[in-house]
């Protein structure tokens, strides 16, 4: 009896340690898994990290998924199914189109150099008006288009200038077309910057035909390629056009700005 006991006495610290590393298991797989371990009723829960899941913001998914919808494509590679470079000449013109009708339709101060560029419509064809007849600043308030080189063509040039989008009032003279300069109201501002809309608009337009010709060119050429490659040289041209759509914006904002100060 007194050997079992003393057999007893020997295990006890081994019996202690197991059962020590058995009651301490469960917190250390939770806390390896960054869990908080279940506690049972009654009985005082140990302390543990809680469960974090961590969630992308809408933000960080819509850059990340940008990101990865950018392409950027060697034109020269794909050559044979399409001209990127002339694709992406085509979409800059739609632009600097803009730019130039910007310039001469819609100019808050009148000016000689501003009526070079209307286009007047006779029996031969369509000219823009310095090519007819001769501009010049006669006062402040007045520009005078002397008609005398080609007077057949001043009343179309008369209708020209009144049609415009520059708030004029022409009167002719004989050959010579008297043009005051309009005063600068809050209301022609407005109407030229709803102009300045309407240019935009047009070049959105033309944009977009530019994009669905390309495109249209692309899928003739499927066969002998890759639905991969096809699909990434389309997606290149809408990148494009995203691109040129946003210039265009850019454009119509500052002029707006500057139109309506």
């Amino acid at each position: 009896m007194i050997m079992a006991l003393n057999h007893l006495n020997l295990l006890r610290p081994l019996l202690s340690q197991s059962l020590a590393r058995r009651a301490s298991s469960p917190l250390k797989v939770a806390s390896w898994l960054g869990c908080r371990p279940p506690v049972c009723p009654g009985s005082s829960p140990h302390p543990a990290p809680a469960c974090i899941r961590l969630y992308a913001t809408k933000k960080a998914k819509a850059k990340a998924k940008g990101q990865s919808a950018k392409v950027n494509i060697n034109s020269a590679l794909v050559e044979d199914i399409i001209s990127l470079d002339e694709v992406k000449e085509e979409m800059t013109a739609v632009v600097d189109a803009l730019k130039d009708e910007f310039t001469r339709s819609l100019s808050i101060r009148t000016s000689p150099g501003a009526l070079d560029h209307i286009v007047v419509t006779t029996q031969d064809g369509k000219f823009p008006l310095n090519q007819l007849g001769q501009i010049s600043m006669k006062s402040p308030q007045l520009i005078m288009v002397n008609m005398s080189s080609f007077p057949e063509a001043t009343a179309a040039a008369t209708r020209a200038l009144r049609e415009s989008s520059m708030n004029l009032n022409p009167e002719a003279d004989g050959t010579i077309i008297k043009v005051p300069v309009p005063k600068v109201t809050r209301e022609h501002r407005e109407n030229l910057a709803k102009l300045a809309k309407q240019f935009s608009n047009k070049a959105k337009d033309s944009l977009r035909r530019v994009r669905s010709n390309a495109v249209s060119q692309v899928k003739k050429a499927k066969e002998g390629h890759s639905e991969d490659t096809i699909r990434l040289v389309e997606k290149q041209i809408q990148q494009m056009a995203d691109n040129i759509a946003a210039d265009i914006d850019k454009q119509l904002a500052a002029k707006s700005k500057e139109l309506l100060g």
